[in-house]
């Protein structure tokens, strides 16, 4: 295949064969095309985008570039979540233990860090010994003996995205909707699910920035699921803002066990409310969201959900400790505090910013080799509609390395707006498409 020339017609506007689609996928896969053509080829795509029979041929190659899951000898209902990032966006942790303790099972293969948003796997892996790298034999043992697993993809599950991903990631081409779609769709279709609620982000902390945007890709996604079999349905939260108080991987991991003990964030716990009790009624087991919502509220109540997640971490090789004692996660050296300019109502968050902040300090990555420092982050301590004080902390930066600590203060002060008086706030959940 001549990449240079598929690179120039898709530049101009041409629409790709889908058989060239799975040729260059399929050659991408084994090494036989460059980094560079890639990404050439994905800021064409940015640019120019995928009609309906270029994207469907485009994620059915990325689906078919390797193994897909057979989960046909688990009983029961399979259902899955996924969140197209935000900043703080801890929600899958705590929401798979207490779907998977209310009788539907939870395989979700999860990604990592894409620019100033942070990744499930990266949030995991900060606990002790906890391993995301498993086998499918090992994942689907994990979802029959469990009920929830969650891992990265294997060397198996589809490749083609797994080195796309992070090539999107480093090249700026994260926000196109086609790429976008195909890469979810792609991993979720390969989970063998019958079932996927999405929590499309819409605000200054995604990758979305309005509603329009948010609701073109989640309607892309829900059509591309629903024509492979996979029920599917999409929620529009806001992101305007953190969700909960903590950024940061370990940070996150420990505000996610608060929630499980009945004590987190309001934000992060109606999240994980709304979307459970979707997940639940598509897996047959709620009859309405209002009844699915009740049941994740008494999986909290009764610690039903702490028990299965304590038991996934095991079974993934983590300390189940950390469900009894967050303080065994990593903790990072020092701290500094973010001071607000001037008193007055906290009128804005330029989320974006924040997560900025978090990955300059090494919560994220700059380029796709980087490693992440687990313990690093920021602690949220005012949100949109507080009233501060002069000098009032805005947020606690958690820091080792004091190298751009100064620079990340600066991100974040920056990213807040101060005013005289409070500002109207809107709805978490926006809109729901296909429920």
């Amino acid at each position: 295949m001549l990449m240079a020339e598929t690179i120039r017609f898709k530049r101009d506007g041409g629409s790709l064969a889908a058989d060239a689609i799975r040729t260059l996928i399929r050659a991408y896969s084994a090494g036989e095309i460059p980094d560079y053509q890639m990404a050439a080829l994905l800021m064409a795509v940015y640019f120019r985008g995928l009609d309906d029979a270029e994207l469907a041929a485009w994620a059915s190659a990325m689906l078919h570039s390797g193994e897909v899951v057979d989960l046909a000898s688990v009983p029961g209902a399979k259902v899955d979540k996924h969140s197209t990032g935000g900043v703080g966006d801890k929600i899958s942790i705590p929401l798979a233990p207490l779907v998977a303790a209310c009788g539907v099972r939870v395989p979700m293969i999860s990604g990592r860090g894409l620019g100033h948003t942070g990744g499930t796997l990266d949030k995991l892996e900060s606990i002790p010994g906890f391993r995301t790298d498993l086998s499918v034999e090992r994942f689907v043992r994990g979802v029959a003996e469990v009920g929830t697993c969650m891992i990265g993809q294997t060397e198996a599950l589809v490749p083609a995205d797994r080195r796309m991903y992070a090539l999107r990631d480093v090249t700026g081409t994260v926000e196109s909707i086609p790429l976008i779609s195909a890469s979810i769709m792609s991993k979720k279709l390969a989970e063998g699910i019958s079932g996927l609620v999405l929590d499309v982000k819409v605000g200054s902390g995604a990758f979305m920035k309005t509603p329009e945007r948010a609701r073109e890709l989640a309607r892309t996604m829900v059509g591309i699921g629903n024509r492979n079999g996979v029920r599917t349905v999409a929620f529009l939260t806001d992101m305007s803002q953190p969700v909960g108080w903590a950024v940061g991987n370990a940070l996150e991991i420990a505000e996610s066990v608060e929630v499980l003990r009945g004590c987190g964030p309001a934000d992060t716990t109606a999240l994980v409310e709304s979307l459970g009790g979707a997940m639940l009624v598509l897996g047959g087991v709620a009859a309405t969201l209002a009844d699915g919502e009740a049941r994740i509220r008494e999986a909290i109540r009764s610690g039903a959900g702490l028990d299965r997640f304590r038991a996934m971490v095991s079974f993934q090789g983590g300390d189940p400790r950390v469900a009894d004692d967050p303080s065994l996660l990593p903790a990072a050296a020092s701290r500094r505090d973010v001071p607000a300019p001037s008193a007055g109502w906290v009128t804005s968050v330029d989320c974006e910013r924040v997560g900025i902040a978090a990955l300059v300090i090494g919560g994220g990555r700059r380029r796709k080799e980087d490693s992440i420092a687990p313990a690093v982050g920021l602690r949220i301590r005012a949100r949109i509609g507080a009233r501060v004080d002069a000098g009032q902390p805005l947020a606690t930066i958690e820091f080792n390395d004091p190298a751009h600590v100064e620079h990340a203060a600066a991100l974040v002060a920056a990213a807040y707006g101060i005013g005289p008086e409070p500002p109207a706030t809107g709805p978490l959940v926006l809109e729901t498409i296909g429920l």
